[in-house]
């Protein structure tokens, strides 16, 4: 009998530190998303600040920034082609301005492009308005892109 306590015991010790490490990891989960979102968000408000200075942006056209280096392969293989994919879709309903961060590097600070590639959204007023570090799809780019519209 003393045997089966001991076991029970064991076992509730196991369940409780397995149900502390789940309520640990969700809580791990949680700060990490969060703090994420207000990352973007502060990406989002200084590049607001720095908006002004491409003379390419047609007002009344909401566009994408897209920041690139000439040995990046993921933009190469992936994000240039995306942006091509959907730049044939909308016509003349978007404009890409593509921006070398190793020629720009001022620009790429002010912006506060850490990787590339790095997208933003511009609204019709050439106001940014979503960010997507890394390969961002066409299909998300035009769901950003129809949510500013």
């Amino acid at each position: 009998m003393r045997r089966d306590a001991k076991k029970r015991g064991v076992g509730g010790v196991m369940l409780l530190q397995t149900v502390v490490r789940l309520i640990a990891a969700a809580g791990i989960i949680g700060f990490s998303v969060t703090a994420f979102a207000l990352v973007k968000m502060v990406v989002l408000a200084r590049a607001r600040r720095s908006s002004a200075g491409f003379s390419a942006f047609r007002r009344g056209v909401p566009g994408i920034v897209y920041f690139t280096t000439p040995d990046c392969v993921t933009c190469k293989a992936a994000q240039r082609p995306a942006l091509r994919a959907l730049v044939k879709q909308l016509d003349r309903n978007v404009q890409v301005i593509e921006v070398d961060a190793t020629d720009r590097p001022d620009l790429a600070r002010q912006w506060s492009v850490l990787s590339v590639p790095t997208t933003f959204i511009l609204d019709r007023d050439g106001k940014p308005r979503q960010v997507n570090h890394g390969f961002a799809s066409a299909a998300k780019l035009l769901s950003q892109l129809q949510r500013v519209s």
